[in-house]
Formats: C-alpha cells, sequence, structure tokens
C-alpha cells in the first residue's frame, strides 16, 4: 500500500493585538510626565549652592548655559553624598532604579545675570573653600533647542491625551456609520438594499405563511402599482408588524418583502438605536428617516423591535437612564407626527407584543398586525418541501408523513430536522437519506442526543422501565390521551432517563375529560413506581410539574373548578404581576382544590393500572430487554387500542381529511415527550430541584 505523505501543519503565529501598543503609550506617558515633572531638577539661589552644597565638597560638577538671556546653572551632585548625606534623601526615593537618570543628575540649578557674574561669585566661593576639597569643574554648553523641554513636558501629554480620547470615541461608536468616526455617532446603523444590493431571497421561497404573505404582498404590490389603488381613494399602510413565537419566519418573510419589492430597503434591529451616549437613539432614529425620505418610496424593516418599544412607565427604576424612552418617543413622532413621511413604510417583527407600548400599536402607525403562528399539517409540507429540496433522499421519503409526525414544529426546527437527517445518514455512510434517518432527527431535536453509554446501575433501569411503562398504560387505556408512537429507556439530552413519544391530535379546544386524561398518563409513571417497588423516585419531577400547572390553570384560568367557578385569573396584560387579583382566602381556595384534584387524578390513575398490572410488568420486561419499543409492540402485548377515535396522523395520511390541519394551541399540556430526569435529590427541604 502506498503511504500517503502526512501534511505538515504549518502552527497560526498568535495574533498581534494593538490594545498593548495603547497600553505601552499609556506607561510612556506616564513616565514622561513623571520625569519632567516630579523628577526635574529643582531650583535654588546662589547663596544656597555656596553654603550648603560647594563649601561642604558634595558638588560634582557645573554645566551652564544661556536661557532666555541669562545664564543658567546646572549642579551635579556626587553620587556618594547622595547616598550618605540625609539632606539629599528627598531628591531620589529609595528603591527607585526605574529612573535611574534622575539620580545621575542635575539635581538643583540657578540663574545668574551673565558670565562674568558667575564667574566672579564661583571665584570668590572657591577661595573660601577648606583644605582637602578640590575646586568644581566648570562646563559651558549651547543649547539652541529652548522648546524641546516645553515640548516633551506640556505639548506631548497633550497630544497623547487627544489620540487616546479620539481611539476610545472611536471604540465606543461601535464601528457605526462613516467609518465609526466620533462625529457619525448619531448616525443610522441601517443597512441599505437597493438594485445594487438586491436580496435574492422571493415569496417562493417562504412556506407555510400564505395568509401571512397575502397581507405583506399586498404593500409590495400597492409599490409597484400605485395608482390601482390611489384611484379608488385608497392610501398606503404606513406600517406592518409581524408577530409570532420565534423561528416561524418573520425575518425571512422581511427578506422576500425586500427581494420582491424592487425599492430601496433599510434593515436594521431594534438594538441599533441603542447606544450608551444620552440622546444617541434618537438621533440615530431621525437620521434613518432622513435617509429614508430621500430614498421614498421605500421600506424600513426594524427586527425585534421591542428592544425600543416596550411600554413607557412600566418597570422603571428611580433615577434610571430614559434613554430607551426618548427613542421610542422620537420613533413615534417620526412614524405619525405633525408632519407626515409620504412613501415610508415600517416593517417590524416581534415575539413580545404584550411588552409593547400601546401608541405604537395603534392605527396610523402599524395600520396592520400580521400574525405567523407555528405552522399547522398542510404548513408543514410546504415548508419540507422546501428543506427536502436540497437534500438526496430515498423514494420512501415523504413529507406529508414528516409533516403529520412533527405536531407543533416551527420553521425553523423543521429545518433543523432535515439537516439532522441528512448528518445522521452521512455518519451512516447511506448513499441518501431514509425515513427513519428522519425519525431519528426528530427524537433528536425533541429530546436531545442519544447517550447509550451512559452508565446506569441495573436498580435504576428498572425503575425506568417502569416509570415508561407506567405512561404507557395509562396512555393506551385512556380514551382522550394522545396515542404512543415510541417509549424508550434509552438516555436521551442533559438528564432524561427515558421517554415516551405521542403524536398529539391537532386541535384548538380542549375539553375538562381531555385535560383529566392528559394529567392521568402523565402521572402514570409516579404511580407505577408507586405500586411496584413501594416507594417513589425522583425522576417524575418534570411530570409533577408539568401535572402542577395544569391543574392551577383548570382551576385559576379555564374557570373548571366549581368551588372557584367561572372566573379567570389570568392576566394578559401582564400589569398585576406584582399582586395578585384575589384575595388570600381565595388563594387559599385554589391551592386546596388544586391538590385535590391532583389526589383525584392520582387515585384514578392507580386503579387504572392496578387493573392493567399484568400489562405494565409485560411492557417493562419488554423494555428491559429491547430498550425501544413502538406502537406495534404494544399492539402485540395489550391489544388494540379499545377506542375508535383516529389521531391526526391517520386521518392526514391515510385518508379521511381534506388537508385542513390546525396548529396546536398553547395551552400547558404535556409535549410530545414524557422524560424521566436523572435529578439529584435536594440537600435540604429548602431546596427544590431541578
Amino acid at each position: 500500500m502506498k503511504k500517503i505523505p502526512s501534511k505538515k501543519i504549518t502552527p497560526i503565529p498568535p495574533k498581534f493585538n494593538m490594545m498593548w501598543i495603547y497600553i505601552a503609550v499609556v506607561l510612556g506617558f506616564l513616565a514622561l510626565n513623571y520625569v519632567y515633572s516630579g523628577g526635574g531638577p529643582k531650583e535654588i539661589n546662589y547663596e544656597n549652592f555656596e553654603k550648603n552644597m560647594l563649601l561642604s565638597g558634595d558638588v560634582d560638577k557645573l554645566v551652564a548655559f544661556k536661557s532666555n538671556d541669562l545664564l543658567e546653572v546646572e549642579v551635579f551632585i556626587k553620587p556618594d553624598s547622595l547616598k550618605d548625606n540625609p539632606k539629599y534623601k528627598d531628591l531620589v526615593p529609595k528603591g527607585n532604579t526605574m529612573f535611574a537618570a534622575a539620580e545621575a543628575g542635575p539635581q538643583y540649578y540657578f540663574k545668574m545675570g551673565s558670565d562674568e557674574i558667575f564667574e566672579k561669585k564661583l571665584a570668590a566661593s572657591e577661595a573660601q573653600l577648606p583644605e582637602g576639597v578640590a575646586p568644581v569643574t566648570v562646563s559651558y554648553e549651547s543649547r539652541n533647542n529652548p522648546w524641546g523641554g516645553f515640548f516633551m513636558t506640556f505639548i506631548l501629554p497633550i497630544v497623547i491625551l487627544a489620540a487616546l480620547w479620539i481611539f476610545l470615541m472611536r471604540r465606543m461608536s461601535g464601528g457605526g456609520a462613516g467609518g465609526g468616526q466620533i462625529f457619525n455617532i448619531g448616525k443610522s446603523k441601517a443597512q441599505l438594499f437597493d438594485k445594487e444590493s438586491q436580496i435574492n431571497i422571493t415569496f417562493n421561497d417562504v412556506a407555510g405563511l400564505e395568509e401571512a404573505k397575502t397581507e405583506v404582498m399586498e404593500i409590495v404590490d400597492f409599490l409597484k402599482n400605485p395608482k390601482k389603488y390611489t384611484d379608488l381613494g385608497g392610501k398606503i399602510p404606513k406600517g406592518a408588524l409581524l408577530v409570532g413565537p420565534p423561528g416561524t419566519g418573520k425575518t425571512l418573510l422581511a427578506k422576500a418583502v425586500a427581494g420582491e419589492a424592487q425599492v430601496p430597503f433599510f434593515s436594521l434591529s431594534g438594538s441599533d438605536f441603542v447606544e450608551m451616549f444620552v440622546g444617541v437613539g434618537a438621533s440615530r432614529v431621525r437620521d434613518l428617516f432622513k435617509q429614508a425620505k430621500e430614498k421614498a418610496p421605500c421600506i424600513i424593516f426594524i427586527d425585534e423591535i421591542d428592544a425600543i418599544g416596550r411600554a413607557r412607565g412600566k418597570n422603571s427604576v428611580m433615577g434610571g437612564n430614559d434613554e430607551r424612552e426618548n427613542t421610542l418617543n422620537q420613533l413615534l413622532v417620526e412614524m405619525d407626527g405633525f408632519g407626515t413621511n409620504l412613501g415610508v413604510i415600517i416593517l417590524a417583527a416581534t415575539n413580545r407584543l404584550d411588552v409593547l407600548d400601546s401608541a405604537l400599536l395603534r392605527p396610523g402607525r402599524f395600520d396592520r398586525q400580521i400574525s405567523i403562528d407555528k405552522p399547522d399539517l398542510v404548513g408543514r409540507e410546504h415548508i419540507f418541501n422546501v428543506h427536502l429540496k436540497p437534500l438526496k433522499l430515498a423514494e420512501e421519503v415523504d413529507a406529508k408523513k414528516l409533516s403529520a409526525q412533527t405536531p407543533g414544529f416551527a420553521g425553523a426546527e423543521i429545518a433543523n430536522v432535515c439537516n439532522e437527517a441528512a448528518l445522521i445518514a452521512a455518519r451512516k455512510g447511506k448513499p441518501a437519506v431514509e425515513m427513519q434517518d428522519f425519525q431519528d432527527a426528530v427524537d433528536r431535536v425533541i429530546g436531545g442526543l442519544e447517550k447509550r453509554n451512559k452508565i446506569i446501575s441495573p436498580e435504576e433501569k428498572k425503575i425506568v422501565a417502569y416509570h415508561e411503562a407506567g405512561h404507557a398504560i395509562a396512555g393506551w387505556f385512556l380514551e382522550h390521551a394522545d396515542p404512543l408512537v415510541k417509549v424508550s429507556i434509552v438516555p436521551r439530552g442533559v438528564a432524561a432517563l427515558g421517554y415516551a413519544q405521542y403524536l398529539p391530535k391537532e386541535q384548538f379546544l380542549y375539553t375538562t375529560e381531555q385535560l383529566l386524561d392528559s394529567m392521568s398518563m402523565t402521572m402514570g409513571g409516579r404511580v407505577a413506581e408507586d405500586i411496584t417497588f413501594g416507594r417513589i423516585s425522583t425522576g417524575a419531577q418534570n411530570d409533577l410539574e408539568r401535572i402542577t400547572k395544569l391543574a392551577y390553570a383548570m382551576t385559576a384560568v379555564y374557570g373548571m373548578n366549581p368551588r372557584v367557578g367561572n372566573i379567570s385569573f389570568n392576566d394578559s396584560s401582564g400589569e398585576s404581576q406584582f399582586h395578585k387579583p384575589y384575595s388570600d382566602q381565595t388563594a387559599e381556595l385554589i391551592d386546596d382544590e388544586v391538590r385535590k384534584l391532583i389526589a383525584e387524578v392520582y387515585e384514578r390513575t392507580r386503579q387504572l393500572l392496578l387493573e392493567k398490572q399484568d400489562g405494565l410488568i409485560k411492557i417493562a420486561e419488554q423494555l428491559l430487554e429491547k430498550e425501544i419499543l413502538f406502537q406495534s409492540d404494544l399492539e402485540d402485548i395489550l391489544g388494540k387500542r379499545p377506542f375508535s377515535n383516529r389521531t391526526t396522523y391517520d386521518e392526514f395520511v391515510n385518508g379521511g381529511a381534506d388537508g385542513g390541519g390546525v396548529p396546536q394551541t398553547n395551552l400547558e399540556l404535556p409535549t410530545t415527550l414524557e422524560d424521566v430526569e436523572d435529578v439529584e435529590p435536594p440537600s435540604s427541604l429548602n431546596e427544590t430541584s431541578n
């Protein structure tokens, strides 16, 4: 076999950081400031020089030079005198070796009127020198740059400070419009898309949002054919707000508008207006609309508008910065103020409609609120078709079946499933992506990564098997429970030791019987542990959390409790988050009814599992042997499900439906997975399991 030479890897040198240069400049400035201010020679008079230095023999030499028509004489003290004589101890601090030049001198200087006067006084002083003290050497120098010391002492530090200030201002401006210059910090950061830089995404690339596309296509059509509408007296909408959960395609729809409109399109995020400087947000809003008016007709798209559009006066802190409110006020004025913005349309997107200011939502600013929900069955099929195009698929792959198996999935999750399926098929060395790869990808997206190598003791594995068998039995023999698709005791994700996957029926409304059956199915794992082992574990924490939320919703939100009555304490506006909209007696009543409801559900589930205990044991044993059971396996063990109602999957895939599926409701119902969590018990009574 021919040996393939290994490729030599060239090590990547560390990237040079300019910050070190700025640090060196700052340190150099501090050193210069020390040398030329605190460490320079001190001025004295001639009498002090003669009495304290010259006659005592401490002077090493003198250097004289002309300075402003005067003679300036520098005095150098002998190094031995600097160290031993205490009167010089303040000249150079002890241990200061960093600035050795200050210790070398000169240490003092004095000024004289002329050379003759200095020489006469020095000769008279040397005549008084005691025996053993040699005369001082005097040297004359010519210094022709009197501005050098002034520049180094005053001008250079100012220049360095100015350069640092400009650098910091440019960094804090965030590299905005105009190259990030300090004078452009108030300019808009919007990215402009026009004929030269057009987006290639069109409405054909957006699937599953037919109603929303119709709304925004009308705006695009108005920009292309305004006469069609103005002849009838209509006006162009001033703004449209795209509202929906994350991942449903709001930004993608805005990109399609930019690609279809053929007019200038300004795109930016709500956080682009916010800056650390006061007034910058409002200035950027003004600059944005100024640019938009110059290029009208045009479209402005503000993504995540809740960053600046939050309701004013709520959750404000005394003394806090109101820069966000100033930015919002300016935005309100520009959208619909005293002046008019002809030909400027505002598109915005948010998933937090509840926190937006009411003045921002009124007609005249946002004339349309376009709801973009999670796609239904038909919508999911169209989205799958879009994301399946670039994949190499096996013949068995059917977008209709995939859409029926993924209820509640948003567009981003569907894209993730398709990508994960391709990665799984490539990992297994398959020539094409098969249906099994998509099913594995759905499990991966819902439950997390499969962890077959996770070490679990046989006792824990048995508890997990009976826990999941309890979910399976409860869901199989309850009429309104979601039909089970698969049950597994293979660990997945961060903490799930096992899970049961269901295929819920897509519907808008839920009855009391359906909610109670759903609670019983979720309670099946805890009950199975109790009746099998006579003890319970922490594995049901996730189940109990969902049961408690649903019980409180039935009692205090949906009006399904006879004692509490037909009353809903749900606060959709969020205004009563700091106080309860009911009395303490009512709160106690709600708590009592919730405990009573959960106790009844527990007892009902217990009776069911005791009746079907033989099936419970068989399913648990099969799980311990095979680790994964499918719906066909449960039919072999328990027989056909004793109810005739069909699932959405059966109706949509196998006939009997016209494709008119509906999205999942946002009730707090169990999701498609019932998992057992690997939860460590709390160390104290005041600590809760996570």
